[in-house]
């Protein structure tokens, strides 16, 4: 591993560009390569076998690309893939999810207290966080729930749509959710819709984005390793997709902010 070599980043769609966008901004310096798998999206009701099996595939590429850390911009993949991922890696790269940082993040400012989370089938059925966040000790009680219809939605541009304030409301009317000091959004599309949750609570409850707690995540371990770049540059950033569609690039400037050149680089053929 060197200072000089990319980041990599992966989703199993284009909604990792929001933790991309983050980190683009924390660490403007840094080169990046991010992989969408979009012949197989979404991971959220894929098998626990099938995320491991995509997963390790773009793994691979991003070694091959000397990348000098991964990050699982995905829940489902981060809860799936994660431990296997590390073991795959090895020395070769560093390894960051998106759990990890935010199960930290409660621990610290939400110990006692009761909290929620929504995101996929996957991510909610693996019981992920609702463990790690247990093996912290600091008393937290989460609530979990899918909310399957949310990402497709997004994608689909119903973000700021009425139909959207009423499936969140559909969604979070539940007496789970009655008293919550703070909802963590499970999937990487929902900062998308982060104020129209935020409206459904009134601003009474925190809304807690994984995008900006894992950026800062990055930072310090590429710190820590002395793996971030110092130089006063500009980053370069690349864009692979494993199925490409016109759509897909223009949902780029939704989730990343601006527009980004999608690369159809097919890795199942």
């Amino acid at each position: 591993m060197q200072t000089n070599t990319p980041i990599g980043i992966f989703d199993s769609g284009i909604g990792g560009l929001t933790v991309t966008r983050a980190i683009r901004r924390l660490l403007p310096q840094e080169d990046i390569i991010y992989f969408g798998d979009t012949a197989h999206m979404p991971y959220g009701d894929k098998s626990t076998e099938a995320i491991q099996a995509y997963s390790i595939k773009i793994v691979n590429f991003l070694l091959s690309q000397q990348c000098k850390a991964i990050v699982i911009a995905c829940n489902s993949a981060s809860s799936a893939a994660y431990k296997l991922i590390r073991e795959y890696v090895g020395n070769r790269a560093l390894v960051v999810n998106v759990i990890d940082p935010m199960v930290e993040h409660v621990a610290e400012h939400y110990a006692g207290k009761k909290i929620g989370l929504i995101g996929t089938k996957q991510t909610v059925r693996s019981n992920v966080y609702k463990k790690k966040i247990d093996d912290m000790r600091q008393g937290i009680q989460l609530q979990a729930m899918a909310t399957p219809l949310l990402a497709p939605m997004i994608e689909e541009g119903y973000a700021g749509h009425p139909i959207m304030a009423q499936v969140i409301r559909d969604y979070l009317n539940k007496a789970a959710f009655d008293d919550i000091q703070a909802l963590i959004l499970g999937c990487t599309h929902y900062p998308l819709i982060k104020d129209m949750v935020d409206d459904y609570f009134g601003g009474k409850v925190d809304i807690l984005d994984s995008s900006e707690i894992v950026a800062q995540a990055v930072e310090s371990k590429l710190c820590r390793f002395e793996l971030k770049r110092e130089d006063n540059r500009q980053g370069n950033a690349q864009f692979f997709v494993s199925d490409y569609t016109p759509a897909f690039e223009e949902m780029t400037g939704l989730f990343f902010g601006e527009h980004a050149k999608l690369t159809l680089y097919p890795l199942w053929e």
